[in-house]
């Protein structure tokens, strides 16, 4: 029976699944800048229509990307949101309705062996959290995303616990390192029996599920093994600790590298456990890509120069292609918004040059726009295939902060295909649309004595004055393998959200921890009034904001950065208003 004649007898149809996808909550992911939206994006891209996010032994990166969509949505509930929010929550909300993203979590049992544990969506991060404190890992360490947590459970008990807790019990990677099923491995052979025949396990991962060599892991596990007579599924996943596969170290996937394509009635949780818990193992499959993904790059190199992409074979400094490439930004920003591709002509029939070393590059290019654009800008940054290339795409949006400039004096935009410097009229119609949206921004009402109550408290002892409405608070910081990464709270709300270094951090966020590491307060700079302060008050993007302190019961100084004046309520109000100049 063909295929189409079984896709229309049975109504299933093939969905591409990815189920063993890390999150920059892992202590080794490999771009710790990387946002969850970065890799929901890649996901989609990659035709992907389920994934799970699978850091070790935290549930941390899928609890953070759901806190973010959260506080997006309470933020617009309460006509809080920002423009450049409320364009994150509506991309998260798309990409979400295309890539059904599933709970899980990489678990370290006994003697190191790694095994998948993955959940329904409408799990609650507590469950998830009991299920991996059932499995021994510290409360301490809940977060660490390390593939290390000391003395965990035994193999054959961390399937009984996920099993029994809803999840689905794969072994990871069992023909490689940390697998149950490595060849080599100096344990019994009843011991190995168990490990991959155990009736609480579901699949096993492997890695060679194509090779042709008659000692590839699915042969040996097909059934016909004496003393593995259990059948097992066997799949692949892509184990990305990366978003896109750099050209010179193949041995680290990117997010979909390596997939697999099951028959399911539907893209769910349920559909995939009938699979595993069935006996028809056609449903399964390495996913083969009938023809060559679309090209985006080719089709915008098709489409040729324009008012919102153009190309460049290169980003060096010699022949001023870097500098060239800055001013492009600058001109997306004040314009429309666009899109640039570096590493390919617009000639579509001149072959792509591609970027080397692709992590380092985006690195290097990232800081040279946070370097040289004012008001720091948001650009997204990553990287696309196109003829067998790795070429860097730079998603620029329209700004919401207007003009932007080069060197802070050089001011460009786009005219149809190119980029030229703003004359005097549209620097000014530039800044006119920044008073449009200021005024087009609903001013912040005070909040009810109800919604006070999730205010953050400044100690735990006694509050004389509430925090400001709006703003943030860097709570602490601590550095891990050379990188600082800081604990902030968002004033508006109260969230805090952790793991923010300085390259991930949002504009405000930004600014406070480089204040707070260039110019730390100075008790003797701040003007005081009682135990509130004013430590400095200055505009961004025709904005006033305000940097201010407060003094709590113990002494301790709390900073809270980039205040608005619609945060600025009661006391603060009386400050603020009596240190105007």
């Amino acid at each position: 029976m063909s295929n189409r004649r079984h896709l229309e007898r049975t109504g299933r149809q093939w969905y591409r699944v990815d189920l063993h996808i890390h999150t920059p909550a892992s202590a080794d992911y490999a771009q710790p800048d990387i946002s969850y939206l970065d890799i929901l994006r890649r996901a989609a891209w990659r035709g992907l229509d389920i994934i799970a996010f699978t850091d070790h032994n935290t549930v941390a990166g899928y609890a953070a990307m759901r806190k973010e969509i959260e506080t997006l949505e309470l933020l617009g509930a309460r006509g809080r949101i920002l423009p450049e929010e409320k364009q994150t929550l509506q991309e998260y909300r798309q990409l979400l309705s295309q890539v059904l993203v599933l709970p899980g979590f990489e678990f370290t049992a006994t003697l190191g062996f790694h095994i998948l544990g993955i959940f329904p969506p409408n799990t609650s991060i507590r469950d998830l959290e009991y299920v991996l404190r059932r499995l021994n890992v510290p409360a301490d360490q809940l977060d660490a995303g390390s593939t290390e947590v000391g003395a965990t459970v035994d193999v054959l008990t961390a399937y009984r616990i996920i099993h029994e807790a809803g999840g689905l019990v794969i072994a990871a990677h069992v023909n490689a390192a940390h697998g149950v099923a490595l060849q080599g491995f100096d344990f019994g052979g009843q011991t190995r029996i168990a490990y991959t025949q155990d009736l609480h396990l579901h699949a096993l991962e492997v890695t060679d599920l194509e090779s042709r060599s008659p000692r590839r892991t699915a042969l040996f596990f097909n059934g016909s093994k004496p003393g593995y007579p259990r059948r097992m599924h066997c799949i692949q996943g892509s184990d990305a600790h990366c978003l896109v596969r750099t050209p010179d170290d193949k041995s680290h996937l990117g997010v979909g590298d390596r997939i697999t394509e099951m028959l399911l009635n539907e893209p769910s949780f349920e559909a995939i456990l009938e699979v595993f818990q069935g006996q028809d193992f056609a449903r399964t499959r390495p996913y083969r890509a009938a023809q060559a993904p679309f090209d985006h790059v080719q089709a915008a190199r098709e489409q040729g120069p324009n008012i919102v992409q153009s190309f460049y074979e290169t980003m060096a400094r010699r022949g001023g292609r870097l500098h060239a490439i800055l001013c492009d930004v600058c001109a997306f920003a004040n314009t429309n918004g666009g899109t640039i591709y570096i590493g390919v002509s617009a000639n579509p029939k001149a072959p792509p040059v591609g970027v080397e070393s692709v992590p380092e590059s985006i690195n290097s290019l990232r800081t040279e726009i946070e370097r040289h654009i004012t008001p720091p800008l948001p650009v997204t940054i990553d990287a696309l295939e196109t003829s067998g290339k790795t070429v860097l795409r730079v998603v620029v949006p329209a700004g919401d902060e207007p003009p932007y400039a080069v060197d802070e004096s050089k001011i460009y935009i786009r005219n149809e295909s190119e980029t030229v410097l703003a004359v005097r009229d549209e620097i000014v119609a530039l800044t006119l649309r920044l008073q449009r949206q200021i005024a087009e921004t609903p001013a912040s009402a005070e909040p009810a004595v109800e919604e006070r109550e999730t205010a953050p408290e400044i100690s735990p002892t006694a509050v004389l004055v509430l925090p400001p409405k709006t703003g943030v608070e860097i709570l602490e910081s601590e550095e891990r393998k050379g990188v600082r990464y800081y604990s902030m709270r968002d004033l508006r709300n109260g969230d805090v959200v952790h793991n923010v270094t300085q390259r991930s951090a949002r504009r405000l966020w930004r600014y406070a921890i480089t204040q707070h590491v260039k110019h730390p307060v100075r008790p003797e700079e701040v003007h005081w009034n009682g135990t509130i302060g004013l430590l400095r008050k200055y505009k961004r993007g025709g904005k006033l904001r305000y940097d201010l302190v407060q003094r709590d019961v113990d002494g301790n100084i709390h900073v809270y950065y980039g205040v608005t004046d619609e945060g600025i309520l009661g006391p603060w109000r009386e400050l603020v208003d009596g240190n105007q100049e």
